[in-house]
């Protein structure tokens, strides 16, 4: 995946905290402090039961391959083949991503594979979270 024109993210100031921590090598999710969700993507109240008593904390970063689709077009900022996956992290929630460092076919993209998160920084501000599959 070539990644020179891919489209930056422009972080809100509720997903500011998301954007804080992929900069410092953390995925961040947010949890109700009256239900105890766990819950991305990022919102300013509890997706589960409305409460707006919420806070931020770091996932392990571990995953595991939900669903996906191989693209084969020309996109900018992606070199075909690529997977387009929805990851499903141990905490519970399920995020859009892109997975890497391995053959992009359905004999290497086994559903329930093992995840983990690595970074790809594209500036200064912006680290994008993408999966790779877990070593050991």
């Amino acid at each position: 995946m070539s990644d020179d024109q891919r489209p930056r993210p422009q972080p809100t100031p509720e997903t500011q905290y998301f954007w804080d921590g992929t900069k410092a090598g953390e995925l961040r999710l947010q949890k109700c402090g009256d239900c105890e969700k766990v819950y991305f993507p990022p919102r300013p109240f509890c997706p589960a039961c409305s409460s707006r008593n919420v806070a931020t904390m770091a996932a392990s970063g571990k995953a595991s391959l939900y669903s996906y689709v191989i693209h084969h077009r020309k996109v900018p900022g992606f070199t075909p083949p690529y997977a387009i996956a929805v990851v499903e992290l141990a905490e519970g929630p399920r995020m859009m991503t892109n997975i890497v460092d391995c053959p992009q076919t359905p004999q290497a993209l086994v559903l329930d594979m093992a995840l983990e998160v690595t970074y790809h920084k594209m500036d200064d501000e912006i680290s994008l979270p993408l999966f790779r599959p877990a070593k050991g």
